[in-house]
């Protein structure tokens, strides 16, 4: 029969380990958060992402604005959307007119479309700093999400199922995954920030 000890060091080496894969999915929805809220940044070009994502609603249902009707550029500063079913423009446009992205749809009965004015040194800067904003609301879920498994293994420590330094172990892993995600906001805000200042 084994000893005790390496019997617990390789159930609390799984038990941190399985504790930070079953995050990662939280890990990847603050990421992608960020993400989806950059694409809906406007700059002065026009870009599918700034609208196939907003919800509308549709037949009593919430649909997205993609999966309502096909999304084109035909110019650099105009979207047209053209919705498979006539009888969803209405909706269509509505979604347009409440969401944030302060444009002014015109529904011609056929298609949506959408000018996109250039935008002003002011409306650059407010831009920047939603931007900021944003991708700082991701930084915070992943620390959340950082402090709730360190809980978790320093709970397990306290408990007896996990050695001590397991919570270091723990703690290096999750840096490291941090570590990784701040090198992808800092290159997602370079990104954007440089369309809004080039566009």
């Amino acid at each position: 029969m084994l000893p005790f000890w390496p019997i617990l060091y390789i159930l609390s080496w799984y038990m941190y380990k399985e504790l930070i894969q079953q995050k990662k999915k939280d890990f990847d929805a603050a990421f992608d958060f960020a993400k989806n809220e950059a694409a809906g940044i406007r700059t002065g070009r026009a870009n599918p992402s700034l609208v196939e994502d907003l919800s509308a609603e549709y037949m009593g249902s919430r649909l997205t604005i993609k999966e309502l009707g096909g999304i084109t550029t035909p110019e650099p500063r105009l979207i047209v959307i053209q919705p498979w079913d006539p009888g969803a423009l209405a909706s269509i446009e509505k979604a347009l007119r409440d969401s944030a992205i302060g444009l002014n749809p015109v529904n011609d009965g056929m298609a949506i479309r959408l000018n996109i004015p250039p935008l002003t040194e002011e409306r650059r800067k407010e831009f920047i700093k939603l931007l900021h904003q944003k991708v700082e609301e991701a930084r915070i879920r992943v620390r959340q999400v950082r402090e709730d498994v360190l809980k978790k293994v320093q709970t397990a420590v306290r408990e007896k199922t996990a050695r001590d330094d397991d919570v270091h172990r723990a703690k290096d892993e999750l840096q490291k995954i941090i570590d990784d995600l701040n090198k992808k906001f800092d290159e997602l805000v370079k990104k954007k920030e440089s369309e809004l200042m080039s566009s």
